[in-house]
């Protein structure tokens, strides 16, 4: 379900859903304005969206691997966050 959370840049058109045509309109095409989870685009849209969140919140993304984020708190000790696909360790 993360995938749904995307937004999308550019404009995509996608057939209406079979059983979900809308009568007398079977040919028209519906516009996407959220990520759906077999679009191509839809992983990079999530983590552009997972990132700038993280960076808000303070951590700073390792520079060897972008899926690896860090924060240092007050105490000395440090917070790690490793990214998998979309899940988090």
């Amino acid at each position: 379900y993360a995938f749904l959370h995307g937004d999308l840049e550019e404009e995509i058109l996608m057939k209406q859903p079979e059983g979900f045509e809308a009568p007398g309109k079977e040919h028209y095409a519906c516009r996407l304005l959220k990520s759906l989870y077999g679009l191509k685009q839809s992983p990079r849209q999530w983590y552009k969206r997972f990132d700038s969140f993280m960076v808000s919140q303070g951590f700073d993304r390792n520079s060897y691997d972008c899926c690896v984020y860090h924060s240092k708190l007050d105490n000395g000790s440090m917070i790690y966050l490793l990214l998998y696909v979309d899940d988090m360790l």
